[in-house]
Parts: C-alpha cells; structure tokens; sequence
C-alpha cells in the first residue's frame, strides 16, 4: 500500500496526497479554466463539482485502488492541478497514470514531465510494478503528444469505451511503459528532458 504521507518531489514539483481540504487550492481552475474539462469523464464546474471530484476520488484511496496527488509547481509557487495513479493492481504489478490535469499556466512547463518522472520512478522502482498505462480519449491529442514524448508505447485503441458527460462515448487510446523499458531507456531519456 501507498502510505498516505507520501510526498514525491524534485525542484521543479512537490506532489503530495490529494486531501478534502484542497478544494479552494484547486477552486480557480474549476471556475475559471472550462477547456480543462473538455475530455475528462467528470465535467467540473465549480465547488460543488470539484468537491465531488476529490471525494470520488478519495474514495478510491481508502479502497486501495486509487491514489491521488495534488501538484505544486516549485518554480511558481503554486499550485498546478492533480494527477494520480488509479486500477492498482499490486497482484498483477501493475497501474495506470491518470486523471491528470494542470492550469493553463502550467503547461508546458516541466511540471508534467517531473510528475511523470517521480510516478513513474516510485513505481517501477518502490512498488515494483512491471507495467504502467496511460489512456486518453483519442480525440485529446494533446495529452496523447504528452504521453508519447515521457516514452509511452502506443498499443491500442478501445472503441466505445467510456461513457460522457453528454451521453455519448468515447474511443480510449491505450498506452504503456515497461519495467525493462523503463530501465534502459525511459528513465534516463526523461532525466534529459528535464536535465536533473
């Protein structure tokens, strides 16, 4: 398990356990930044909805299955957004990296390459998964660029996934990293990127 102090960091971010209390850390880009939601299978906007997402979330931390962080940016002195691992799977060694999302300010910057980074390092090297996935909706080729530039293998893609928002459904990309992978090469072309 991922005890609930765990603080993952480097100069560049800080990302720590996601708590009830965030909500007014995270409430700007819940009223003010709409074109975060665009893709997420959560729209939010506003406490209420922002409220709902971190419990929802939180919930999946005290069943095992889920670990969220909220990200501070060391650069801006302030706080970025939130990614988390989810689908832990320690029988199988293996999780996906999601629900990410930063402010308009922050991308860009190295803050999502530095989360990727720790996730990623904390774990091949601490939980010993031996996979880790991503997944997107296809249509959100942003985050798709974002994910193959840490080094993701694109695999696949699952049609009529998930459910929206507004009803419809949507094509989910899947993408992956390796152990092996992450060892020979991911790790310290990532480590270049952000030039630690």
């Amino acid at each position: 398990m991922i005890p609930l102090d765990l603080v993952l960091e480097n100069p560049y971010v800080r990302l720590r356990a996601l708590q009830e209390s965030d909500v007014p850390n995270l409430l700007t880009f819940a009223e003010q930044e709409p074109e975060l939601w665009r893709y997420s299978l959560m729209q939010i906007h506003g406490a209420d909805d922002l409220q709902h997402y971190i419990r929802t979330a939180l919930i999946g931390r005290a069943a095992g299955k889920e670990f969220p962080f909220i990200v501070w940016d060391k650069q801006q002195n302030a706080y970025a957004g939130s990614t988390r691992y989810y689908d832990i799977q320690y029988a199988n060694n293996m999780l996906q990296i999601g629900y990410t999302w930063f402010g308009s300010a922050f991308q860009g910057t190295r803050v999502n390459k530095s989360c990727k980074f720790l996730m990623l390092q904390y774990a091949f090297e601490t939980l010993d998964m031996q996979r880790v996935e991503f997944r997107a909706d296809e249509r959100n080729l942003h985050s798709r660029q974002a994910m193959l530039s840490i080094g993701c293998t694109y695999e696949g893609t699952l049609r009529s996934h998930m459910p929206l928002a507004d009803g419809a459904r949507r094509n989910s990309v899947v993408l992956s990293i390796l152990r092996e992978e992450w060892d020979t090469r991911v790790k310290q072309a990532l480590l270049n990127k952000l030039a630690l």
